[in-house]
């Protein structure tokens, strides 16, 4: 067991999406350095493993990406959000329901995306794809003052989205 939790936390420090800077501090640097007031954790690694843990960037977006990329696509799936227009529960009624919105919100806004999935137990309308919150939440805004009777269910979630590969 003890083996299992050292090749997790190796696999962890491992997977940390940041690109090296000269200067730069790495993840186990931060949580080694002593803070006022915040307790102390020291994290004791091999030194194989330091020099393939990566230096933390404060600065540079870093889009995570999801999944496989197919190289055909004219897109690449990331970390960014989407808004929810809908979610229900109710398995005879809530896919129509999801449609229906579907409908009204593809007449109102056809350049964004919109997608009706079922995640056990729910199906939810979630529409666009916005790499950043604000971008989400602007859309969001324009969404709600043209469909004021879906305003009061629509908010932006963390999802997966499509990014536009420049080829």
């Amino acid at each position: 067991m003890k083996k299992i939790l050292h090749i997790i936390i190796a696999l962890s420090l491992l997977s940390i999406n940041a690109i090296a800077q000269d200067g730069g501090k790495t993840i186990v640097d931060e949580i080694n350095s002593s803070k006022w007031g915040k307790g102390n954790v020291m994290v004791m690694q091999d030194e194989a493993i330091q020099g393939e843990v990566a230096v933390r960037q404060e600065t540079d977006i870093a889009f995570q990406k999801v999944g496989a990329i197919d190289p055909n696509a004219d897109y690449e799936k990331v970390r960014g959000f989407k808004i929810q227009v809908y979610s229900g529960n109710n398995q005879q009624r809530s896919k129509r329901e999801a449609e229906s919105r579907r409908a009204q919100v593809k007449e109102a806004f056809p350049e964004l995306e919109a997608d009706v999935k079922f995640q056990s137990p729910f199906w939810r309308l979630r529409v666009g794809n916005f790499l950043t919150r604000e971008d989400a939440l602007l859309v969001l805004q324009e969404m709600k003052n043209a469909l004021p009777g879906l305003a009061k269910e629509m908010y932006e979630v963390a999802d997966e989205v499509k990014r536009p590969i420049n080829k």
